[in-house]
């Protein structure tokens, strides 16, 4: 272990507690007792070689043997209390006084001793500190004025003679320039040190901004780039030279951009602002022309205003940025499943609403009818009418056996169970067979059919039982929606490799916000409790599943009042996929039907009759 070290460690242990835990102030204090305290123990060593070489002391020279007492008392303040600044307008003090003391016995203002005013300041400079320097100061030229004073005045002892002046003052001018010369060094060392904190500090917090997945930036407030983190080249595929200026700002979305210089501008004026905004990063790699932008969260806060060369305030921003893509992902898939769910809910409303009013209207008639039947005695009803209420009976029962049907096969079509049955057929045989049985109908409304169908359409792969299907549900609900006088047309071509099918009306059509939704299971356009026209809404929906289980297209177009226009292509020859599909593509049905359609349907039916045996009058005669 070197002198040095054990110096070290001796002054460390005296310092205050206060003192030893930050790098600088720990040498600031060492460079004020160390020299105090060496120099005073030096001199006392001095002394009695002193003594010995010179003899009897003077006065004086006792008085500045004693002064050497007040170093090692300043140290000992220093140690105890701590106060940096305190000690040093002590030391100032005990160093004017010492000075004083000397002057006024060796010539006034023109002794040696008077040099070491120059002294005064320049140690109290070490404090760091502008009062200390200016009360140093002020102090150096009070006492040259007070021996100025004194010499005026006359009360100076007896001057020495010129041998004597010369020898003091060559002493005075040495050893000032020793003590101020111990002041550089001092001034020196605290300075090297205050450099190597700074640059270890430094050091560190480039090693913080380099290791850490923030990304750290200083902007002006116009948003322009002047310091970033490495962090950035990882986030974005750019070297931080890059993102200098605006060219952070360029990346930022188009959609973003007012809401990234809001933050920036609110931060500079002094707020803490956070803001969301997309990134474009850079493709790695092979993937040069994709865009691919990702989300960031940006907190800015100001920084302290410097004063620019034109007078004014220019405020800065500090701005810490993460990539939260993941989350935003997350938020996404949490609000698909959010709409999903309202989706699915207001499916159920819309199926109890529908199929309230489906089965309540045939069912009064099965059972007005059938109770009529069983009082057919007490009626005294006729056979025709009895043929007539069975008919009747029959009739709402096969309506109310369509009904469950369509929900039977919509519910296998999302989970997966509807297979589809190829086989060759015939189009515009089944095409024309499903415009006859809709005929009858179409002339009861009033409304014209026009079929046109190709003499050469050649022979097709598919499910014949489900063409027909979607070609009956398309057909009726045009009819349906056609008022009284209108046209509906049915045409059908081949168009490359597909058959093109075409149902266009001249009905009521179809408003913009419900073709949007058109499709999805128990919909109807309008609103569902001043519906017009019957049907529980699965027609158009089970046509898309259809459709989308032949690998067809649908496409819906439409005006309203002025008719609507369904579009589907199905391929000539069905190629069913390699894996079977879990789900069609269309609108999640009700987790309702999903998991016990018919359980439900038995039980919501159930509870219907019941309500309307017990809520609904009679059935009214039918009279012959």
């Amino acid at each position: 272990m070197t002198v040095l070290s054990i110096i070290r460690d001796c002054l460390d242990a005296l310092l205050h507690p206060s003192a030893r835990y930050d790098a600088l102030t720990r040498a600031r204090h060492r460079a004020f007792m160390a020299p105090r305290l060496l120099g005073s123990l030096a001199a006392f060593a001095a002394f009695p070689v002193y003594l010995a070489m010179r003899g009897a002391p003077s006065a004086v020279e006792v008085a500045a043997f004693a002064w050497l007492i007040a170093p090692i008392m300043l140290s000992w303040f220093l140690s105890r209390t701590g106060r940096y600044e305190g000690a040093h307008v002590l030391s100032s003090l005990a160093l004017a006084g010492l000075i004083m003391a000397v002057a006024i016995t060796t010539g006034g203002i023109e002794s040696f001793a008077a040099v070491w005013l120059v002294v005064v300041p320049l140690e109290a400079a070490l404090s760091a500190s502008r009062r200390v320097a200016a009360f140093a100061s002020l102090l150096a030229l009070s006492c040259a004025g007070v021996l100025i004073l004194v010499g005026q005045l006359g009360w100076l002892p007896v001057e020495p003679s010129a041998a004597q002046r010369g020898v003091l003052m060559a002493f005075g001018v040495a050893s000032a320039t020793l003590y101020a010369a111990g002041l550089a060094f001092g001034a020196e060392s605290l300075a090297r040190t205050s450099v190597a904190l700074l640059s270890r500090e430094e050091e560190r917090y480039r090693l913080l901004a380099r290791n850490m997945s923030d990304v750290i930036s200083r902007h002006q407030r116009n948003g322009a780039v002047q310091f970033i983190s490495p962090a950035a080249e990882a986030m974005l595929g750019l070297s931080v030279t890059q993102l200098h200026g605006h060219g952070l700002f360029d990346r930022v979305h188009v959609a973003d951009r007012p809401a990234y210089l809001t933050a920036l501008s609110d931060a500079a004026r002094g707020e803490v602002r956070s803001v969301e905004f997309r990134l474009r990063r850079e493709p790695a790699g092979t993937e040069r022309g994709q865009v691919d932008f990702i989300w960031v969260e940006m907190r800015c806060r100001p920084l302290d205003q410097d004063q620019g060369r034109d007078g004014a305030r220019e405020a800065e921003v500090v701005a810490v940025m993460r990539d939260v893509t993941d989350r935003k992902h997350s938020e996404q898939a949490l609000d698909k499943a959010r709409n999903a769910a309202e989706a699915a809910d207001a499916a159920k409303t819309r199926f109890l609403a529908t199929m309230s009013h489906e089965l309540r209207t045939p069912l009064n008639a099965i059972i007005g009818f059938s109770e009529m039947i069983a009082q057919e005695q007490t009626l005294m009803l006729g056979a025709a009418q009895r043929k007539e209420y069975a008919q009747l009976i029959n009739d709402s029962g096969q309506h109310l056996l369509s009904v469950v049907n369509g929900i039977l096969d919509m519910s296998k079509m999302e989970s997966g169970n509807f297979e589809i049955a190829s086989e060759p057929f015939a189009p515009r045989a089944s095409l024309l067979h499903c415009c006859n049985l809709l005929a009858l109908k179409a002339r009861e409304n009033g409304v014209d059919l026009v079929t046109d169908a190709a003499q050469d359409l050649p022979v097709m792969t598919g499910d014949p039982r489900a063409f027909k299907q979607i070609v009956l549900n398309l057909v009726a609900n045009a009819i349906k929606f056609t008022e009284r006088g209108g046209q509906v047309s049915v045409s059908a071509a081949v168009t490359g490799s597909q058959l093109t099918l075409r149902i266009s009306d001249t009905g009521v059509g179809i408003a913009p916000d419900d073709l949007k939704r058109i499709g999805a299971p128990f919909f109807q356009a309008g609103k569902t409790y001043q519906r017009r026209h019957e049907g529980t809404g699965l027609g158009l929906s089970i046509v898309k599943s259809l459709v989308a289980l032949h690998l067809g297209e649908l496409t819906v177009q439409s005006r309203v009042g002025e008719g609507t226009a369904v579009t589907v292509k199905l391929p000539l020859v069905y190629t069913p996929p390699q894996t079977k599909p879990v789900e069609s593509k269309v609108t999640t049905l009700t987790p309702v039907l999903r998991q016990e359609p018919h359980k439900e349907l038995r039980e919501e039916s159930h509870e219907q009759l019941n309500d309307q045996r017990h809520d609904q009058p009679a059935p009214v005669k039918k009279s012959a």
